[in-house]
């Protein structure tokens, strides 16, 4: 507990909660977001991986962009679960790096700028690891040309965020012919082993990854009071 979170500036909390079922760290992830909004809380960074699962976001149409049926679903281990995150179809998996910031947004109520924030800390990261990376021009996510290898749906409660985003470091690449990838037509995913050819320590790049994500938000925390 963080009893004086709402008289002084918050400090950043990175957790890592190792493999989790999607469904179960959702949860998890709401019972965070009410510690912040009441200040019981400080900004927090989460990291997991997921079992094999198809998240579909709020987008309208995402559950179309669903290719394989239950028998094939079944055979490869994957659920299927729809998600109040934005966005459209994802993949989540083992050798993928998903980060879930917990963070108040009151002092600048800016979903925007809080979007590309996050975007800025993949990039940072990706950079370091010799992978010039970049925002796309109408596309969420992280992009090598028209290869996407981050994906970003995040959602907001009383201007505490959760969702964030999920690196392609080694995941079974293959479990993404099940679906159309965030709904993607001009372009395909990829990975950081596929860019570079090797496999990648996971703990060498979540390390990276909060390292950077202070740095972007270091200037950004602020106690959380509701309105």
């Amino acid at each position: 507990m963080f009893p004086d979170a709402s008289n002084s500036t918050p400090a950043l909390d990175i957790i890592d909660w190792g493999r989790t079922e999607y469904q179960a760290a959702l949860e998890r992830q709401k019972a965070l977001v009410l510690l912040r909004r009441t200040g019981e809380a400080p900004d927090t960074l989460v990291f997991t991986e997921h079992a094999p699962v198809f998240t579909i976001g709020m987008r309208k149409g995402a559950e179309q962009h669903l290719i394989w049926n239950e028998a094939q679903l079944k055979a490869k281990g994957l659920q299927v679960i729809r998600s109040n995150r934005g966005g459209d179809i994802t993949y989540h998996g083992p050798g993928q790096i998903v980060g879930y910031p917990i963070i108040s947004l009151q002092a600048r109520r800016d979903l925007h700028t809080y979007l590309r924030d996050l975007e800025e800390v993949v990039i940072r990261t990706l950079a370091t690891f010799g992978l010039q990376t970049a925002r796309r021009d109408g596309q969420t996510g992280i992009w090598l040309d028209t290869r996407k290898i981050c994906a970003i749906g995040v959602a907001v409660r009383s201007w505490v965020t959760y969702h964030g985003f999920a690196l392609n470091v080694n995941p079974d690449m293959s479990h993404f012919a099940g679906i159309v990838p965030c709904g993607i037509t001009d372009g395909t995913v990829t990975s950081m082993q596929a860019e570079l050819g090797e496999t990648i320590d996971l703990d060498d790049v979540q390390a990276r990854l909060a390292v950077e994500f202070k740095n972007v938000f270091r200037n950004t925390a602020a106690p959380h009071e509701q309105s």
